[in-house]
């Protein structure tokens, strides 16, 4: 409770000074919209359903294309991280890839996915796929060497090296890479959405941009922060899960 209460304080500061300083004519309404009538659009939005149609869009492409990239730059991260030949024929392509602007790939997707929604998943996909693979062979490589002898010299196999060694000692750096990748799978989300989408939210931002609906525009970037807030905080609870041990030094 304590600790929620210091994550709300501010924000809810921050409200209550903005909607007094409308409610005064320090701020023009329309460009400051009341907290109020943010709260009024949001329920009118809510009701008639078409908020919901465009987080559900946003989150399912954010949610498949994390998924998809976060699982291939895994696999492939471990891999590359555990095989030094692999790794150094594949690190220049990797610092390329990390290096190039993915929005500027999604006219290449288009010509070979289509227009649909393939392509833009594709793209939210490759942003989280870089993050993770760079993430994972890194953790592979911080591992200290006395960690595998000692557990080579009892005895243990390949299976129970990965098992017992190489994956608990890889998944804090795991997960930071994947707080990354979560993040730039929801800001690929609405990029596409913005320049190339009917629905979601990006698409809504910038709908609402064009016919200069202030009020939509705001409770359309507010719904996105608390999504992308969710998001992190859902993924931070199952690393808390999956590495109780990190917390507790942490807290040591």
């Amino acid at each position: 409770m304590k600790k929620l209460a210091l994550a709300l304080w501010l924000p809810l500061c921050l409200l209550v000074l903005w909607q007094v300083l409308t409610s005064a004519g320090a701020l023009d309404p329309l460009f400051f919209p009341a907290p109020t009538t943010l709260v009024i659009t949001f329920g009118q939005l809510s009701v008639n359903g078409e908020l919901l149609r465009h987080l559900h869009a946003t989150f399912s492409r954010t949610a498949i294309g994390f998924l998809a990239g976060s699982v291939l730059g895994l696999g492939l991260g471990l891999l590359v991280g555990a095989w030094s030949p692999l790794r150094r024929s594949l690190e220049p392509l990797i610092a390329a890839l990390y290096a190039t602007p993915k929005l500027s790939l999604f006219p290449m997707l288009l010509l070979f996915l289509g227009v649909g929604d393939a392509s833009r998943v594709a793209l939210i996909a490759l942003g989280s796929f870089v993050f993770t693979v760079i993430y994972a062979q890194e953790a592979v490589r911080n591992i200290p060497p006395g960690y595998v002898e000692m557990a080579v010299n009892y005895g243990a196999r390949r299976m129970t090296l990965f098992r017992e060694v190489y994956w608990p000692a890889c998944l804090p750096q795991i997960f930071t890479g994947l707080r990354l990748a979560l993040g730039r799978a929801l800001v690929m989300a609405i990029s596409v959405e913005l320049v190339s989408s009917s629905d979601g939210l990006g698409s809504m931002i910038w709908l609402s941009w064009q016919t200069f609906s202030t009020e939509r525009l705001y409770v359309a970037v507010c719904v996105t922060g608390t999504l992308g807030a969710s998001l992190h905080y859902a993924l931070q609870r199952l690393e808390r899960r999956l590495i109780p041990w990190k917390t507790q030094n942490a807290q040591a």
